[in-house]
């Protein structure tokens, strides 16, 4: 009889990355509209991807299943 494997939450595979050390990479948001009004310093923060925080690690790691 085959055992059932978890699947992994898709959506969640798509925006968050694991790193090396298995901490969990993500990009930020307010990024994708109304960007006029935002400053340019503030737009270049926004580009660079951060890790998460630890109250969401173990969520986030159970649905990407690692």
């Amino acid at each position: 009889m085959a055992k059932n494997k978890m699947k992994s939450h898709r959506g969640a595979m798509k925006r968050f990355k694991l790193t090396g050390s298995g901490k969990v990479k993500r990009s930020k948001a307010f990024k994708s509209h109304i960007l006029t009004k935002k400053s340019a310093k503030r737009k270049r923060g926004l580009r660079t991807a951060t890790l998460l925080s630890s109250a969401d690690l173990k969520r986030i790691k159970s649905v990407l299943n690692k």
